[in-house]
């Protein structure tokens, strides 16, 4: 259900998401940043959607993980996430794995660390040098607490020398784990794309992920579901809010997110919130802290 802007300029807020939830019948929410931290879980968060399946709603979690969904179910019960939270998963990692399938791909030119593999793990898919690729796949950092997007200037220059296409599978610029911020693979595929290369987009904010959210919620569902009875969670303007946007569905914007330093965390500076919201076009329909009911 869209809804017009606030006359002030500043989207709505909510104390929860009990009252939008009548509005619903799909939420497609965010993993890292809304669900947890990437230490532990967030407690309200998993409650919120726990109620909102109660009352007949489904929930797919939307993850820029570069890994299959199946690691993602893994992930959250390590974090105490409860699977009561939750009716499915798709994964940028996914979407990356249906690209490579669509293209027949057999070798792939990997950047990215080790403990990613299991998205190329399939037997088919062998993993070679540049200039034996068909196609790269960057997932990212190979040592993100060290390392910065620019360390990887030359291998992109050598990639973009062979016309090599490249897709992100994982599309965040960066992600917050505990207190501390570090680069992910969307700020490589960045580089690639500003540098003339072909870069191929797996996870949010582009429009194949949503497309296959709302498939695997009309499959839980047992039912067709218009967009305007979906709802988008999240907390990055650069992947939630403008995919939500794009793929013509509302979303929440949780302030406590990857945007919780610029914003104040616990108490959201309305000024602030209005000014990013306005220097990027886009507006979410309510605004919370943290998701809770």
């Amino acid at each position: 259900m869209q809804r017009d802007p606030s006359p002030d300029g500043e989207a709505p807020a909510f104390a929860g998401f009990e009252p939008l939830a009548p509005n619903y019948d799909v939420a497609l929410c965010d993993v890292w940043g809304v669900l947890h931290n990437g230490l532990s879980a967030h407690v309200e968060a998993a409650d919120a959607l726990t109620r909102f399946r109660a009352g007949g709603g489904t929930v797919v979690l939307v993850s820029n993980a570069p890994r299959p969904s199946e690691w993602v179910v893994k992930s959250l019960d390590e974090k105490a996430v409860p699977r009561s939270a939750w009716d499915g998963i798709v994964t940028s990692g996914d979407v990356a794995l249906r690209m490579l399938a669509d293209r027949r791909v057999t070798r792939v030119h990997h950047i990215g660390p080790s403990r990613d593999l299991p998205l190329l793990g399939e037997e088919r898919i062998e993993r070679v040098g540049p200039g034996e690729a068909e196609i790269a796949v960057v997932t990212g950092l190979v040592n993100e607490y060290d390392e910065t997007p620019e360390d990887y200037s030359e291998r992109l220059a050598e990639l973009k020398s062979l016309d090599m296409p490249l897709v992100c599978a994982n599309p965040d610029l960066v992600v917050q784990v505990g207190d501390q911020t570090i680069w992910c693979a969307g700020a490589i595929a960045d580089l690639y794309e500003r540098a003339g290369g072909e870069t191929l987009w797996a996870g949010k904010p582009y429009p194949p992920i949503y497309d296959a959210a709302i498939r695997l919620a009309q499959e839980i569902a047992g039912r067709e579901v218009e967009r305007s009875r979906v709802i988008a969670i999240g907390d990055a303007v650069r992947t939630d809010l403008a995919g939500a946007t794009a793929a013509g569905i509302d979303c929440v914007f949780v302030a406590d997110g990857i945007h919780g330093d610029e914003l104040g965390r616990g108490s959201p500076d309305p000024d602030k919130l209005a000014a990013l919201f306005a220097e990027n076009g886009y507006e979410p329909v309510a605004v919370m802290p943290k998701l809770v009911w």
